[in-house]
């Protein structure tokens, strides 16, 4: 399937925060378990992770940072959502594309496709407010997941409406409403959505880690973000 998506994308950049963000706006952030610890980030801290993307996209003068695919994170331990810590059975491998920027920011669609679902999730450290679109190419049907979004996205859309690539269509939620985060987009494709409606898990156990790489590819091959 991943081929067979692949044959049908474009390798040019595509702005998902829409036309105020040139490709030099964006930097990369890595937050992994490893680079977490080396700077020292107390991720238990309510806004230290706030404050620490604020001075880091100030230090690399860009106005929004983006990464994540596959990254272990320490991040998920503040929460019992993401499980116990045991050896393969806590989920803290990340898996979509994760882009920070200031609460508010427009969100645009890098694929046209129709509402799936949404859903307000609302555990500690989930996704918050959610829509999923389902898009078809062909004879091949895949998903992509928005989370962490404004709740106004939810009253918004009927399911079936259609989004165009291009189209701004929601935008980022505040940490009172996103799961307690810093305002970013979560950003996920899946081909097998299972039976979830307006969620899928966007984090994964090492046990379960060579199902979701399969099923859920990098959103990076849409974006075509340079790292």
């Amino acid at each position: 399937m991943l081929s067979l998506l692949k044959d049908h994308l474009s390798e040019e950049f595509f702005s998902i925060l829409g036309p105020d963000f040139s490709e030099k706006d964006y930097i990369h952030l890595d937050l992994s378990s490893r680079k977490t610890s080396e700077v020292n980030l107390d991720l238990s801290t309510e806004f230290a992770l706030e404050n620490y993307i604020h001075s880091y996209l100030n230090q690399k003068k860009a106005k929004a940072a983006f990464g994540g695919y596959l990254e272990q994170r320490s991040l998920y331990s503040r929460s019992s959502y993401f499980g116990i810590e045991t050896t393969g059975n806590k989920r803290d491998i990340h898996l979509g594309l994760d882009i920070w920027a200031p609460s508010d920011t427009l969100i645009y669609a890098p694929t046209t496709g129709v509402v799936h679902s949404l859903k307000n999730n609302i555990n500690h450290g989930d996704y918050g407010p959610t829509l999923v679109l389902e898009h078809h190419i062909h004879k091949l049907r895949w998903y992509s997941l928005y989370g962490h979004l404004a709740l106004d996205t939810l009253s918004k859309f009927n399911i079936g409406e259609r989004i165009t690539k291009g189209e701004a269509f929601a935008s980022l939620g505040s940490n009172e409403v996103n799961g307690n985060y810093p305002p970013h987009l979560h950003y996920q494709l899946i081909f097998d959505l299972e039976d979830y409606v307006g969620d899928y898990p966007g984090v994964s156990s090492e046990r379960k880690l060579n199902y979701y790489r399969n099923n859920c590819p990098d959103p990076n091959l849409i974006l075509n973000f340079e790292i």
